[in-house]
């Protein structure tokens, strides 16, 4: 699938890549900014559910919803790689509910370089149609750099 936005960062980690990887692995811990209320979540935050995979198997689901700035919104993501411990990728099915971006794929590489994790994390996504196009279009790029740094920074701060 070709998407129309693309943001990715990488940084260098403290530790082995199996490590990093284990805990990019635990999705609750990964996507934690989702789950706090903050400014770029409109006040809001989200409640993430996995399923017996625990997000953790090719196929496995991973959901969250919320309510930002009064919108319900809602997801549902599936794991479609996930190469322990170098790679994993997970996208969106069906019709997301967001604001900002609406259809993505997100996902993360790693590589050992002597006893440290080079990690990038990237993002694939559109815009969303009809009445949110104007909100992605002046937003979408920004969320998505948030949403990485966020988790680059988790990772980062974890490992320090």
């Amino acid at each position: 699938m070709c998407y129309s936005g693309h943001f990715e960062k990488s940084s260098v980690i403290n530790a082995d890549n199996t490590s990093v990887f284990d805990f990019i692995d635990d999705h609750g811990k990964l996507s934690s900014h989702m789950n706090k209320s903050s400014w770029m979540m409109g006040g809001g935050k989200m409640k993430t559910e996995v399923d017996e995979g625990k997000g953790q198997e090719v196929g496995s689901h991973i959901k969250m919803g919320g309510n930002v700035l009064g919108v319900n919104l809602f997801l549902d993501e599936v794991v479609t790689v996930r190469l322990r411990p170098t790679r994993k990728v997970w996208k969106t099915v069906e019709n997301p509910n967001l604001l900002v971006i609406s259809n993505y794929q997100m996902g993360v590489e790693l590589v050992t370089e002597a006893n440290k994790t080079n990690l990038k994390v990237f993002i694939d996504y559109d815009l969303p149609k009809g009445g949110s196009k104007i909100l992605g279009f002046i937003f979408g790029g920004a969320y998505a750099k948030w949403c990485v740094d966020q988790m680059i920074n988790g990772v980062v701060d974890h490992f320090k």
